[in-house]
């Protein structure tokens, strides 16, 4: 940790959770980063098990994929959002205190406490065309049938609506990768590289999309930007559109 640096509260317990959970993080120097969502130019620290480096922001506690999503929200200097009437799945708490004042924003999610709706992605008790936008950050590789999953976003959304989607891929493979008969979480964190996970996805998750109905377009940075923001070089979102 750079000595005389001045951290806030929160800044410092993130700095301490940081070098107690990784200290091999901080004995070499490391790039500063920039985070989009909150305006913070500094270090980043790791987040995970096992850890990825400069992986969270020390301010807002935001991860890779929410700098991504905003930094195509606010493409162009606008907010794509406004507006828009918005259900997010298993909600992540810095995209919630961003959304905190905003009206058309509802949470989703089976069993985290203090969400909008308790209600499983498979089998959604909400009406048709009810939503604008739909979130998943990391929600569908954990869902054993992603497919159906994927119809009832295409089903919750409006013509034109579009779901903004995240979710670990293979780019080396083709073909997403999985298999029924590997429940134990050993075999999943050996096979899907997390102990929850049920597959992992390879370049043909845009054609799953396709098949529930949507048209899929991708959003990255340059790679000469992305560590400037502290993005993973084998991260993109994936826009699925509902034709209108």
């Amino acid at each position: 940790m750079a000595l005389g640096t001045r951290y806030s509260w929160t800044q410092l317990r993130r700095v301490i959770g940081a070098w107690l959970h990784d200290r091999s993080q901080f004995r070499d120097r490391r790039l500063p980063r920039i985070c989009p969502i909150c305006g913070y130019h500094g270090r980043f620290i790791s987040v995970g098990h096992p850890p990825r480096w400069d992986a969270r922001c020390l301010n807002c506690g935001c991860r890779e994929r929410h700098r991504l999503t905003h930094l195509w929200v606010t493409q162009d200097g606008g907010d794509r959002l406004a507006g828009k009437r918005i259900l997010h799945f298993a909600p992540e708490k810095v995209v919630m205190r961003q959304m905190r004042n905003n009206p058309l924003y509802e949470t989703a999610d089976l069993y985290q406490p203090g969400v909008t709706h308790k209600v499983d992605i498979t089998a959604v008790a909400l009406p048709d065309a009810s939503y604008d936008v739909v979130m998943a950050h990391h929600v569908l590789e954990h869902i054993d049938n992603d497919r159906q999953a994927m119809r009832e976003m295409f089903r919750l959304l409006r013509p034109g609506g579009i779901a903004l989607l995240t979710t670990p891929i293979n780019a080396s493979r083709q073909h997403t990768y999985e298999n029924p008969t590997i429940t134990t979480p050993e075999a999943r964190y050996a096979h899907f590289s997390q102990h929850d996970h049920v597959r992992y996805y390879g370049l043909d998750f845009g054609n799953r999309l396709a098949d529930a109905g949507f048209t899929v377009e991708t959003f990255r940075l340059p790679p000469d930007q992305e560590p400037t923001y502290g993005l993973l070089r084998d991260e993109w979102i994936v826009i699925a559109h509902k034709p209108g």
